[in-house]
């Protein structure tokens, strides 16, 4: 049987990377950002995204959060997410542990600027299919996500105001 080359059939993961600044303090920005039903309030409409677990005060590493989205062609997904590094109010990390994509991991990063905070949004992501990931994300995926982040970046200025 002969060996695969080295590197060969491991994907290199897609990438969403976003930076807008919010005329907030730190504080603000970690109370809103930290709440999980806040994200609701960010996110499009016709992805009738629903948080379906508990409500928690605090966010902490480890926390499983539960959710369903219709995140292409209104079908409704389950998704979960496990919030892996905690560093308030700073930075924190979700990823999926079940849900429409082979992998997903999302660092947010808040930091202190001229004119209020920077928050910093960088997404790492695997689709299931090898053979059409490029093509699916191309046509598909990247897209849609693209929207949903300009619907966030809009939704954030009009809640928060300069």
């Amino acid at each position: 049987m002969a060996e695969k080359p080295e590197g060969q059939g491991i994907m290199k993961p897609f990438t969403v990377e976003r930076t807008q600044i919010l005329p907030i303090t730190l504080e603000t920005a970690w109370d809103f950002f930290s709440k999980p039903d806040n994200l609701v309030k960010i996110t499009p409409p016709d992805m009738d995204f629903r948080i379906t677990s508990p409500p928690q005060s605090e966010m902490y590493a480890g926390q499983i959060l539960t959710y369903t989205v219709r995140p292409l062609l209104r079908v409704s997904v389950n998704w979960t997410t496990e919030i892996t590094h905690v560093e308030s109010p700073n930075f924190f990390v979700d990823e999926q542990r079940f849900g429409p994509y082979r992998f997903w991991h999302h660092q947010h990063r808040f930091r202190e600027v001229d004119g209020g905070v920077e928050v910093h949004d960088l997404v790492h992501y695997l689709l299931s299919q090898y053979q059409l990931a490029g093509l699916v994300n191309y046509l598909f995926v990247a897209p849609r996500l693209r929207q949903i982040f300009n619907y966030r970046s809009r939704a954030l200025q009009e809640m928060f105001p300069g």
